[in-house]
C-alpha cells in the first residue's frame, strides 16, 4: 500500500553488555586505575578490535570479559546473565563452554603434535569440532602429526587459534596474537582469525598493534587511559555486507 511505513528491523541485543566497568590494582602503597567507567556493548557475530598504548586498559577489559579477572565495579553481562553475581564453579563453566582465548605467546606442549594440542580442548568440550577439522579451518590440515618445533611461529599460533575455536566457543578473545610474529605472518594469522570469526559467527574481539585487521574489522575502539575514547564504524564493511544481499 502506498506510504505504507515499512516494519523497523528488530535491534539485536548485545551478547556483552558492560557498564560503568572500572578496575584497580593494589601495587604495594599505590593504586592503579586500568579502567576508569567503561561503557560497552558488543553484537553476535562482530568483529572488534581494540587499539590503544600500553597501560590504556585494552588488556583488562578482555580479561574481564573472558572470565579471567573481575571487575572492581560496575556490571557485565553476558546474554543477559550478570557475570558479577558467578561464583567459580559457574566461571569456570563459562570459560570452557563459551570462551576461547589466543594469546601472543602460543602455550603449546612441546612433546604433543598439533593434533594432540588440539585434542586437549577437544576433549573435555560438549560439542567440539574434531581436532582435524579445526586445523583443516586454520589450514594446517596436512600439519596434523608435526611437533611444536617442526613448526614456524606463524603456524604454532594457528595451532592455538585451532585449539581455541574446536570448542566452538561462542566469543573469541585474542590479545595480541601477532606480536612475536613479523609483520607478513601477522597478516596471515589475522586473516585466519577474520575467516574464523566469518565462519563460524563467533564474537570476536582482538588487541592488536597490527592496522591490516582495522581494516577487516566490523568496529574499532580506541582507548586511554582507561577508557574507550573513540569508536569507529567499517563502513567499507558494512557496504560491502549490503551489496552483497
Amino acid at each position: 500500500m502506498v506510504g505504507q511505513a515499512k516494519p523497523e528491523a528488530a535491534v539485536p541485543r548485545p551478547v556483552f553488555e558492560a557498564r560503568g566497568l572500572t578496575k584497580v590494582y593494589q601495587m604495594g602503597d599505590v593504586q592503579v586505575q586500568a579502567l576508569r567507567g567503561v561503557d560497552l556493548d558488543l553484537y553476535a557475530g562482530e568483529l572488534v578490535v581494540l587499539l590503544g598504548p600500553s597501560g590504556s586498559g585494552k588488556s583488562t577489559l578482555l580479561n574481564i570479559l573472558g572470565g579471567l579477572d573481575t571487575p572492581t565495579s560496575g556490571t557485565l553481562r553476558y546474554a543477559g546473565r550478570e557475570l558479577n553475581l558467578a561464583d567459580d564453579a559457574a566461571m569456570t563453566q563459562y570459560r570452557r563452554t563459551y570462551i576461547g582465548f589466543v594469546f601472543q605467546f602460543y602455550n603449546l606442549i612441546p612433546s604433543l603434535t598439533a593434533r594432540e594440542n588440539v585434542a586437549l580442548v577437544t576433549e573435555i568440550a560438549t560439542n567440539p569440532m574434531s581436532p582435524e577439522e579445526a586445523l583443516s579451518l586454520v589450514g594446517l590440515g596436512e600439519r596434523l602429526d608435526h611437533f611444536p618445533a617442526q613448526m614456524s611461529g606463524g603456524e604454532q599460533q594457528r595451532v592455538a587459534i585451532a585449539r581455541a575455536v574446536a570448542k566452538r566457543p561462542q566469543v573469541l578473545l585474542c590479545d595480541e596474537p601477532t606480536g612475536a610474529l613479523d609483520a607478513q605472518t601477522g597478516v596471515m594469522v589475522l586473516d585466519v582469525i577474520a575467516r574464523v570469526n566469518r565462519d563460524l559467527g563467533t564474537t570476536t574481539v582482538v588487541i592488536t598493534h597490527n592496522a591490516v585487521i582495522a581494516a577487516m574489522a566490523d568496529r574499532v575502539l580506541y582507548f586511554g587511559n582507561g577508557l574507550v575514547t573513540r569508536i569507529e564504524r567499517n563502513l567499507q564493511k558494512k557496504l560491502a555486507a549490503e551489496l552483497s544481499w
